[in-house]
């Protein structure tokens, strides 16, 4: 599939009513974009801004994507992720007139090819923000200017995935010499939704190669805390489940890692009645599982009881061949974290492969030890199922939203390096949700409010306090 200059690239445009049909539901669950759109529709505080978006392309991002237009943006979207669309959502998205270079299935050649289309706005003009997911678009534009002056960093790929990349950006630069320079010089700044995406910008920002503002979305209460536990804990058993058909009421489950996503992931199988086990690196996360009740243990000792095994690290090599073979035969091997090193995936191409249906494979070590992989090593809550629920999404995206804001219209108050939301924004992001669950809020009177230091409309919490 080829990618239409300055128009789309989707599955099936025909799935477009559909896709309108399920972006129509999702509204009405995500009350807090619909409410910043209803806000800020009439000032239009986008209006000017090129958003290259790179983030998944759901029916929930949909709603993101349409809010944005609806502020003024002009917008160009892939997404960040060979399997992760919905391609109705795209359909939907496309039959708006929204450039969406998207299809479940991409090939490498293909996602590269369309991260490219998102920043190039074919009159002259790139993108002067991009929101990302996963760091791809912006390590697309910096790598990419840096390759104008040094070609000699593309010539050693060290994965498949960096061939494509590379052969993206000689393809585009012998097509137009400088677009990446140009572009990195037109970005105003990114927003990035993820933990694997904001460890980047604050490498690249310690190497002083980051060249522009970044707001760290992830790290947004509202984000992290919501979006990142509680929609794992909703999405992963939904994805084991349509991939497998296999009962987890008894079995044995390795979690590697115990952060936010870990949490999640662990209270999700512990619901739908596993035996979960925990492996972890960092003392406090391994003192929390334990007296979350979860056995903490290392994968050398626990692999061979394991009838599941999810790795949400941001790590790489997490889950190495030889943990594998040490697993019961047809054990569930699955990866919930943003890249698709956590498990080691390469290195299992030496062995036979034997295709089920989409996004679920059998690699075969002996006839007596096999494992069941879902989604080649990729996020599995998006490959084998549709990703987390509407209502958690929306306080993910009204903080995208809200960044986005705040990078096109405060741009001289953001200086070059990583930031977070203020803790004004987190608190109204919550709030904007509480109807839709029939919270009420408990006011604190004049007095109080006094004796705790703090105002009767907040912010409530001090920046250093940990939720």
């Amino acid at each position: 599939m080829t990618a239409n200059k300055n128009d789309y690239a989707v599955r099936d445009i025909s799935l477009a009513d559909f896709g309108r049909k399920e972006i129509s539901m999702a509204e009405i669950e995500m009350p807090g974009l619909m409410a910043i759109r209803k806000e800020f529709q009439g000032s239009q505080p986008l209006k000017g801004a090129r958003i290259a978006g790179s983030l998944h392309m759901t029916i929930q991002t949909a709603v993101l994507i349409e809010t944005l237009v609806a502020l003024g943006a002009d917008v160009r979207w892939a997404s960040c992720n060979i399997y992760s669309t919905q391609d109705h959502a795209a359909a939907a998205i496309a039959a708006a007139g929204i450039p969406v270079f998207a299809h479940k299935g991409e090939t490498l050649a293909e996602y590269w090819d369309f991260a490219d289309q998102i920043l190039d706005w074919g009159n002259g003009e790139t993108a002067n923000l991009i929101l990302d997911d996963g760091g791809d678009a912006t390590m697309l534009v910096l790598n990419g200017a840096k390759a104008e002056t040094d070609p000699s960093i593309l010539d050693h790929p060290k994965s498949e995935e960096e061939e494509y990349f590379a052969a993206q950006v000689k393809k585009r630069l012998a097509a137009n010499p400088g677009f990446y320079s140009k572009c990195r010089a037109n970005i105003l700044g990114v927003s990035e939704e993820t933990t694997t995406g904001v460890m980047r910008l604050y490498q690249l920002h310690e190497k002083g190669d980051l060249p522009f503002p970044a707001i760290n979305v992830n790290d947004s209460v509202t984000k992290s805390k919501f979006d990142n536990k509680y929609g794992c804990r909703e999405s992963l058993v939904d994805a084991i489940r349509r991939g497998t058909d296999v009962m987890m009421a008894g079995k044995v489950a390795i979690v590697c890692g115990y952060g936010d996503v870990g949490k999640g992931s662990a209270q999700s199988l512990t619901g739908a009645g596993a035996r979960v086990l925990v492996t972890e690196i960092d003392p406090i996360c391994a003192l929390q599982a334990a007296m979350d009740g979860y056995e903490v243990v290392t994968l050398e000792d626990a692999a061979h009881r394991a009838d599941i095994v999810v790795t949400c690290t941001g790590n790489k090599d997490i889950l190495t061949v030889d943990d594998m073979r040490k697993l019961k035969d047809m054990a569930i091997v699955c990866n919930i974290g943003h890249f698709d090193n956590e498990i080691q995936v390469a290195e299992l191409q030496n062995f036979k492969w034997t295709n089920v249906k989409p996004q679920v494979d059998i690699v075969e070590f002996s006839p007596e030890s096999r494992i069941i992989l879902l989604s080649e090593g990729r996020l599995v809550n998006l490959g084998n199922a549709t990703g987390h629920p509407s209502f958690v999404m929306s306080a993910s995206f009204a903080n995208q939203t809200l960044a986005q804001i705040e990078l096109w219209t405060k741009s001289g108050e953001y200086e070059v390096g990583v930031h977070v939301l203020p803790k004004h924004l987190d608190e109204k992001v919550a709030e904007l949700h509480l109807e839709k669950l029939g919270v009420k809020l408990t006011k604190l009177s004049q007095e109080q409010a006094d004796y705790i230091g703090v105002s009767p409309d907040g912010p409530f919490k001090p920046e250093q306090y940990r939720y």
